[in-house]
C-alpha cells in the first residue's frame, strides 16, 4: 500500500529558485518535504499554475516527485493579487487529476481555496505558511493590507480542512485564540534545513572563491526583494558603523532578484556611505558558499511565519541577527546563533551587529551555538511529522481519543528507512 500524494502550490513553483518573484521559504518547504516523502515512498505529485507554455505538463524532478503544471489565465507571470481570479480554472484542472490520490495537501490560501473548489470530500490538510491577519498587523510602509477575500478565505480554511499544520506553536496558539478551530486539528510541524549542504566551512576560502574582499565584514541578506523583508533597513544599519563607528571594513550583499518594483532600494544603495553589492538568486550550493563568506546574516523583516534563511546561515555556522518577530522567535534564538532586535532602529540593528564584529571570543560562541541550534531542525523530522498528520486527516473518527486511533500501515515503518523515528500518528497532538 503506497500513499498517493497530492501537493497544491498554485501560485508558486518548487522548480522556482528562492528569491526570484513570489518564491522563498515555501518553495524550499515544498521541494524538501516532497523529497524526503518520496524517500520513504510516498508518490507524490506536486500541482501548481503554468506561467509559460514551455511549463505547461509534468516533468518528474531528480528527487523523484511529479511536478504537472496547470492552465489557469495567462501563460505568463502574473502579480498575485490577479491570482483569486484564476482559481475557479484552476480548480477544474485540478479536478480533472485528482482521481487516484489518497490525501491533498493545500500550501498557501489560495491553493487551500483551488482544493476545497475542486475535490471537497477528498482528505486536506492545508499549511498557510502566512496569514494575512498577521501580515496586516506589521506591514512595511507603502505596502497595502491583504485583501478582504484573503483574510474571508483563510478564515473559512481553519474550519473546512481536515487538518492544519503550523510552522510554530506561537502561531498554533494565536489560531486556536482567534477561531473554532480545536488544538487535536492543528498540528506544529517546524521546517527543516539541508544539514548536509548547509554546513560550515572556511571563511577565507569561502571569500576567495566569490572574489570577495578579504579585508571586509560582509553582512549579508537574502530573500525576496521586498519591502517585507526589510533589505532596506540592513543598509541603515550598516550606514550607522560607517559613521558613528566609523567602520570602513563594511559591505552588504543582497541576494535575491532585482525584479521590476526593486526602484526602492537600488535608490537606497546609491546613497549609502556603504558598499552595497547586489546578486542573483542563488541555487542551494551557492547559497552555502555565501553563508559560509559572510560575517553574519541578517533577516530585518516586519514579519515572518518561521525563517529558514536563519536556519540556513546558522546551520553554515554564521551567526544571525534578527527581527524580534513571529516564527523567527522559533527559528533563531536569541544568544544561542545570533542576535534578536526588537523595533526597526538602525542604530538598535547597528549596535547588533557591530558587537558580533567586535568581539572574537563571543562570535566563536555563537558560531558554535549557531550550527548546534540548526542541527535540531532536519526536513527527515519534518517529513515525519507531515506523514502523521496525513494519517490523522484520513482518519475523521479520531478526534484525540486513543482508543479510536488505527496503527498506520505504513507511515513509521517507511519513514524509519530514512532514519526518522518518533511517535505515531497522531501521538504528537496528546504529549504537546
Amino acid at each position: 500500500m503506497v500513499l498517493r500524494l497530492a501537493v497544491v502550490s498554485m501560485h508558486t513553483s518548487p522548480l522556482d529558485p528562492p528569491g526570484v518573484g513570489d518564491a522563498g521559504g515555501l518553495n524550499v518547504y515544498v521541494h524538501e518535504t516532497a523529497a524526503q516523502l518520496v524517500r520513504a515512498g510516498v508518490e507524490v505529485t506536486v500541482f501548481t499554475r503554468a506561467r509559460s507554455l514551455a511549463e505547461l505538463g509534468s516533468v518528474r524532478t531528480p528527487e523523484g516527485y511529479r511536478v504537472e503544471s496547470l492552465a489557469a489565465g495567462p501563460l505568463e507571470q502574473v502579480a498575485k493579487d490577479q491570482l483569486p481570479e484564476f482559481v475557479p480554472e484552476f480548480s477544474a484542472g485540478l479536478a480533472a487529476r485528482l482521481s487516484g490520490h489518497d490525501l491533498v495537501h493545500s500550501h498557501y490560501w489560495l491553493s487551500g481555496l483551488s482544493v476545497a473548489q475542486a475535490v471537497p470530500r477528498l482528505p486536506h490538510v492545508h499549511t498557510a505558511h502566512t496569514m494575512a491577519r498577521a501580515k496586516n498587523a506589521a506591514l512595511a510602509p507603502g505596502q497595502q493590507p491583504e485583501p478582504s477575500i484573503r483574510l474571508d478565505t483563510e478564515q473559512w480554511l481553519l474550519s473546512e480542512v481536515q487538518r492544519l499544520t503550523v510552522n510554530t506553536h506561537a502561531e498554533r496558539d494565536s489560531l486556536l485564540a482567534d477561531g473554532p478551530q480545536s488544538m487535536a486539528r492543528v498540528d506544529v510541524v517546524a521546517p527543516g534545513v539541508d544539514l548536509a549542504n548547509f554546513r560550515p566551512g572556511h571563511r577565507a576560502e569561502a571569500k576567495r572563491a566569490l572574489g570577495l574582499n578579504p579585508d571586509r565584514h560582509q553582512l549579508l541578506f537574502v530573500g525576496r526583494i521586498q519591502p517585507l523583508k526589510g533589505p532596506d533597513l540592513l543598509i541603515r544599519a550598516a550606514d550607522t558603523l560607517v559613521g558613528g563607528a566609523g567602520r570602513d571594513d563594511l559591505e552588504v550583499v543582497i541576494c535575491g532578484d532585482l525584479g521590476t518594483g526593486s526602484e526602492w532600494l537600488l535608490a537606497q544603495a546609491r546613497g549609502a556611505s556603504v558598499p552595497v553589492r547586489f546578486e542573483p538568486a542563488q541555487s542551494k550550493q551557492g547559497l552555502a558558499a555565501w553563508y559560509r563568506a559572510a560575517s553574519l546574516t541578517a533577516m530585518p523583516s516586519h514579519s515572518e511565519s518561521f525563517g529558514i534563511v536563519a536556519l540556513e546561515s546558522q546551520a553554515c555556522g554564521t551567526p544571525v541577527v534578527v527581527s524580534d518577530v513571529g516564527g523567527l522567535r522559533t527559528s533563531a534564538q536569541h544568544d544561542v546563533g545570533g542576535i534578536t532586535v526588537a523595533g526597526r532602529q538602525p542604530e538598535h540593528w547597528g549596535r547588533a551587529m557591530d558587537r558580533l564584529l567586535s568581539d572574537e571570543g563571543d562570535y566563536q560562541r555563537l558560531s558554535s551555538g549557531a550550527r548546534a541550534y540548526a542541527e535540531q531542525f532536519s526536513w527527515q523530522a519534518t517529513a515525519a511529522a507531515l506523514y502523521d498528520t496525513y494519517e490523522c486527516a484520513s482518519r475523521p473518527a479520531w478526534h484525540g481519543n486513543p482508543a479510536a486511533r488505527q496503527e498506520p500501515q505504513l507511515g513509521s515503518a517507511a519513514l524509519g528507512a530514512v532514519g526518522v523515528a518518533g511517535p505515531g500518528p497522531c501521538e504528537r497532538m496528546q504529549h504537546e
